[in-house]
């Protein structure tokens, strides 16, 4: 028999342990609304933070860029494909976080998986939390480095394995928002580690650029990192499809590191870059990120997740407080619920789909076993009804839970 009839087996396996995914077919609607599968559905799946990924301004941003520029880039940025808006973005980016240069890519994921390699290799040492991105994970494997992973957030470890590695060369590489979880890491205190030790540190702030910080300049602002204040041996990487609505992500620091991501970044030297329409339309949504649209943004995310967290409390429900859910501590957009085994977490999630509601599910390996949850996202999309249906839709599925726990049956499950 052919090793590629195992396939169906392994198929099989992912059903018997609820972990195939399989995907929708999505079309935006009004508000925090989409068209899953053909039908409407309040979402609450979107890292669309602020709402912006429809905005009329990000629009017409487009259509003026298609005007002059077409629609691809026609090739990688080392050749003919660095657009003026793109340099202009870069620029754009830099001041907007306080940094001295900016490096945009076409791609989040392409991105860490590449500047990790760039920076350390064969012989280096590198430092990676528990609980980091996929992206950053396979970075530190591609490098070829030694990897050293330190228990989530543990500092005290982090500093311990720091001092006891002989390597000249030391990477730290941590999400900033973790995107599982919604905890922010200690900025401050991971550059005081780099600075005692020598090492350089890779920030990730995908979930947090946008919405945390200043005018949402990101987690090193919030930590005072920039602007006089900017370490040397900080790297700041965001991503552009999250907050600000478009596609894409950059790498921020000091001119000499950036200068080197240039030149030996396989992703950015060797792919086609991204289309000037991205470009002018990340530009539009900075604008409007820096600007009191952004600020009217962000207060509204805020209020969104603190009527949540309260709708959510303990004693406010009995039957959730029965379900034995654990809400995670979060200030930020991403509210996990966790739900413990992953049938289960599916149940919850068809129960809500019943009611109307998108609320993923989230099983391992994305998050630890026995962990799985529902990772409710939060917009600026939101109305407070909105709010107030999910906790109605949640207090449904958890007294659903109870009964089937003394006996009542579960609806068939859908990954």
């Amino acid at each position: 028999m052919s090793w590629l009839n195992e396939f169906d087996e392994r198929l099989e396996s992912l059903d018997a342990q609820a972990l195939r995914r399989r995907r929708r077919e999505v079309v935006p609607g009004k508000g925090a609304r989409m068209v899953v599968d053909g039908e409407s559905l309040l979402a609450f799946c979107s890292n669309d933070y602020l709402g912006l990924s429809r905005s009329p301004a990000l629009r017409q941003a487009v259509c003026d860029a298609v005007d002059l520029y077409g629609v691809g880039s026609g090739a990688s940025p080392m050749v003919s494909g660095h657009s003026v808006a793109n340099a202009e973005l870069e620029r754009e980016l830099a001041e907007a976080v306080g940094l001295p240069r900016a490096l945009y890519f076409y791609a989040g994921y392409a991105t860490n998986a590449s500047v990790v390699p760039a920076l350390v290799g064969d012989g280096d040492a590198l430092f990676s939390d528990a609980l980091n991105h996929a992206c950053l994970i396979d970075g530190a494997r591609l490098s070829r480095a030694t990897v050293h992973r330190y228990r989530h957030a543990d500092l005290a470890q982090l500093g311990a394995l720091l001092a006891a590695s002989p390597a000249r060369r030391k990477l730290v590489i941590s999400d900033a928002v973790f995107s599982m979880d919604g905890d922010v890491a200690d900025i401050a205190s991971l550059n005081a580690l780099c600075e005692r030790h020598d090492a350089l540190l890779l920030l990730d702030d995908a979930h947090g650029f946008g919405v945390l910080g200043p005018q949402g300049r990101g987690v090193l602002a919030a930590a005072g990192l920039t602007g006089p204040g900017a370490s040397p041996r900080v790297l700041y990487m965001a991503t552009l499809g999250k907050a600000l609505g478009v596609a894409g992500a950059f790498v921020a620091g000091p001119e000499r590191l950036v200068e080197w991501l240039l030149q030996k970044t396989r992703s950015y030297t060797y792919a086609t870059a991204a289309p000037a329409l991205l470009a002018e339309a990340v530009r539009a949504s900075l604008r409007c990120v820096l600007g009191a649209d952004g600020e009217r943004r962000r207060r509204q995310l805020s209020e969104r997740i603190a009527q949540l967290r309260a709708g959510l409390a303990p004693g406010v429900d009995a039957a959730l407080d029965a379900a034995g859910w654990t809400l995670m501590r979060s200030d930020t957009a991403i509210q996990p619920l966790v739900i413990g085994d992953n049938a289960t977490a599916l149940s919850v999630m068809a129960a809500l789909h019943d009611q109307g509601l998108w609320v993923p599910a989230i099983r391992p390996p994305t998050v630890p076993a026995g962990t799985a949850r529902l990772r409710m996202a939060l917009s600026a999309a939101h109305e407070p009804a909105d709010v107030d249906e999910l906790l109605r839709a949640l207090r449904m599925a958890a007294r659903a839970t109870g009964a089937r726990g003394r006996g009542a049956a579960a609806r068939p499950l859908s990954a």
